[in-house]
């Protein structure tokens, strides 16, 4: 788990922030290649990202932005700490922009690494991860690993020793527009009328969120709720025990194929979007955060829309995967600030509540950011009120100023 950086020569500065390259190495052997390129398949593990450093620093903490799958560096967020004094380090895991093949048992390593890289190379005396979106779940997974380490395989039974790892545990945690896990959000999410994974197009009518022979109209009734998040359930499961079956088939032949991908359709169909009276917040209905449901429910951006067989136990599976921020929030110790955006149309309203009430830390605090959209789109006023709170709740602890 020693890292190694290296900081490209040139950098740029705009509005009194340098922003520079890093790149965070480390060994790691893994059973199969299984992401393309020169990441993880050459016996090291390369990751890279960008520093926000502040001509005039507040704090020798850094605020360190991970995503399972995505990159972070371009949201508003990071530039505008920066500006604030608060040096932000956005860095991609080895799946970023594909998370096929996603092991979260792996990502968990790639952040233990950037924490350590921080710390030792950068020289920052405090981490504090900012779990944005998917990246708080991903945060208090490691944080719960980090603090009391208990891993040594992925639910797949692959070997991932993060008992061995010493993952270094991050200084505090900030959730921000954060929900609970992915596997949590496909079930919120998943077209439970697909009742054929092989042939999309065969759905029951009754659960066609998008048919036109739905039998209900928003506001939806509460037992047809009721049946309808049954249903959902009842895919989730059904897709596992196919993932289940094919990987004990393959283990069964004993041969060099070991893995496989398969596409899951349809996999945004939750009535919340199109009931604003579930869950209320500010978000206007028949929208979300990827644009109009029923053309991301079959879109290319999906939830879940390819993977490989264990990455569906690892990080998809609901009885599988082990990144679950409520569980995971109950064992960490270090202090947590929370913060809801009022308007998301991405997170379920009641995630960021659900997570700050599950956390064991004495020292936690949740907010609500009114009309705050996920992303804060057009939105510079709200973005403004986030990068005070964050930076009265840092300047409220001695060991961040």
């Amino acid at each position: 788990m020693h890292a190694r950086q290296r900081i490209e020569r040139s950098s740029e500065m705009t509005n009194n922030i340098t922003r520079r390259w890093v790149h965070v190495s480390y060994a790691e052997t893994s059973g199969f290649t299984e992401t393309y390129g020169f990441v993880g398949s050459q016996g090291s593990v390369n990751l890279e990202g960008l520093l926000f450093e502040p001509q005039e620093r507040v704090t020798d903490a850094v605020l360190l932005m991970m995503h399972p799958s995505s990159t972070l560096q371009l949201l508003p967020l990071p530039a505008a700490l920066a500006e604030a004094g608060y040096p932000v380090l956005c860095m991609g895991s080895r799946y970023a922009k594909n998370d096929t093949a996603l092991i979260y048992e792996k990502v968990a390593l790639d952040l233990g690494a950037c924490v350590r890289h921080a710390k030792e190379q950068l020289g920052f005396g405090r981490v504090v991860l900012l779990g944005w979106s998917g990246g708080g779940s991903l945060a208090l997974f490691y944080q719960a690993e980090a603090e009391h380490p208990s891993i040594v395989q992925t639910p797949a039974g692959d070997a991932v020793d993060l008992k061995a790892a010493g993952l270094w545990p991050a200084d505090a945690v900030i959730l921000e527009a954060a929900h609970r896990s992915r596997a949590r959000c496909l079930l919120d999410w998943i077209d439970p009328s697909v009742t054929d994974e092989l042939a999309p197009d065969a759905r029951d009518a009754r659960f066609d969120l998008y048919g036109a022979h739905l039998p209900v109209r928003p506001p939806y009734p509460a037992d047809w709720l009721q049946e309808y998040r049954a249903a959902q359930l009842t895919r989730m499961r059904r897709i596992t025990a196919r993932v289940e079956e094919t990987l004990h088939t393959l283990k069964r032949r004993g041969s060099a194929e070991v893995e496989r991908c398969f596409v899951t359709h349809r996999t945004l169909a939750d009535p919340r979007f199109l009931d604003a009276s579930l869950d209320p917040n500010e978000r206007a209905p028949g929208t979300c955060y990827l644009g109009v449901p029923e053309t991301v429910n079959s879109g290319p951006v999906g939830l879940a829309r390819c993977s490989t067989l264990r990455s569906w136990l690892s990080q998809w599976s609901i009885d599988h995967s082990r990144a679950d921020g409520e569980i995971c929030a109950g064992r960490i110790g270090v202090p947590l600030l929370a913060i809801e955006h009022g308007a998301d149309d991405a997170v379920p309203q009641p995630d960021v509540g659900l997570l700050h009430r599950a956390s064991a830390s004495a020292d936690k605090e949740l907010h609500c950011l009114r009309g705050a959209n996920h992303y804060f789109k057009g939105q510079p006023a709200q973005l403004g009120a986030s990068v005070r709170l964050i930076a009265d709740w840092m300047q409220r602890r001695p060991w961040a100023r």
